[in-house]
């Protein structure tokens, strides 16, 4: 049963970091920038909307672009593959 659970977290954090940039790109945050019509570019007009036409440095949609256009820094993708691991974890348990 720990062998169970030690493979689990180690696939949910590797499978995260992993997928990461990967889901970024499909909701629109790219290396171009914001993909027109995509769910990040509605993120990116409720958060304009909301701050009186701008997007708030540190946002959450300032971090995610930062994320998409320049890669994942070494501490996002330690909290990245934290989480994975903690679902991998949660689901090892459940099994």
């Amino acid at each position: 049963m720990v062998l169970l659970t030690v493979l689990a977290v180690a696939a949910g954090a590797g499978a995260s970091v992993v997928m990461a940039p990967v889901v970024l790109g499909a909701v629109g945050f790219t290396s171009a920038g914001i993909a027109a019509g995509s769910y990040a570019a509605g993120m990116m007009s409720s958060a304009a909307i909301a701050n009186g036409g701008g997007v708030a440095a540190g946002s959450t949609v300032a971090v995610l672009q930062s994320f998409g256009m320049a890669g994942i820094s070494g501490a996002a993708s330690a909290a990245v593959a934290t989480a994975g691991g903690m679902v991998g974890g949660l689901v090892a348990a459940i099994i």
